[in-house]
């Protein structure tokens, strides 16, 4: 499995942010090769060995690698001691319906899956916090990026000491939308001037949702010289990365872990 490195603006020792890439893919199996999301289809015995040897390469132990339940919310857990010490059946429980995890806990890698929605990871290095965040249209207007960042707050870290960075995810380009969901942008906020713009051809919108979850991150107390923009584009790279634009939502997804070495 080949993993790839996502950075800061600066460095943060200790912490490290991946990605995974899609690996040899068959074009007649949406979930090929390396897909950990146990939720969109996929065989579980597939998905299993997926994680074993992210785990492997991340050098975290199965039962430390957290991921939620994803709904589109903006649902923030924190994985602590209690998280940890309770049984799989709660932790599953606990990890319903969220879209963003915070934890302090070394050794621990969490993260979320994605294939087009913004995975956004977010570290506190002067006191040891880091969070992730999945943020689709739905969870970028209604502030997902936001509340991560009040829940690492209340852990103790400052908004302007936070950095961010972005993982592949759909561009501008790729993002057309409809009238009805520029229309929820506008309504909570959003300078549509900065993220949308019409294409000349067939008068649809399009949103640019990475500038769109910058600007919340900015809101939120973060400095803009502080967040990392993507690289990629998951629509456009779709042999390298999952995306439900181009194979459905019944495909495997791309997973961004973040974690604190031990």
């Amino acid at each position: 499995m080949k993993l790839d490195e996502l950075s800061f603006s600066t460095a943060c020792k200790g912490i490290r942010v991946v990605q995974t890439l899609r690996g040899e893919v068959d074009a007649r199996n949406a979930y090929s090769q390396w897909n950990l999301c146990d939720y969109t289809g996929d065989d579980a015995l597939r998905v299993l060995d997926a994680r074993l040897q992210f785990c492997r390469q991340l050098g975290v132990d199965l039962d430390h690698l957290v991921m939620p339940r994803q709904t589109h919310s903006t649902n923030v857990l924190f994985i602590d001691g209690d998280f940890s010490e309770a049984s799989i059946e709660t932790q599953d429980t606990m990890l319903e319906g969220v879209d963003a995890l915070v934890t302090k806990l070394p050794g621990v890698c969490i993260g979320v899956n994605t294939a087009d929605c913004v995975p956004i990871a977010l570290a506190a290095p002067d006191c040891g916090i880091i969070a992730i965040a999945h943020a689709g249209w739905r969870g970028t207007v209604a502030g997902i990026a936001q509340k991560t960042v009040e829940a690492m707050c209340l852990l103790g870290a400052t908004a302007s000491n936070i950095v961010a960075t972005m993982g592949a995810s759909i561009c501008q380009e790729c993002f057309e939308v409809g009238d009805e969901v520029a229309r929820e942008f506008e309504k909570a906020g959003f300078d549509m001037s900065l993220i949308m713009k019409r294409n000349a051809t067939t008068g649809m919108a399009h949103i640019n949702l990475q500038e769109a979850n910058r600007q919340v991150l900015i809101k939120a107390g973060l400095n803009s010289s502080s967040i990392t923009l993507p690289r990629h584009c998951s629509r456009c790279e779709h042999n390298r990365y999952f995306s439900a634009r181009r194979l459905g939502i019944h495909s495997g997804r791309t997973f961004t872990g973040i974690s604190i070495k031990c």
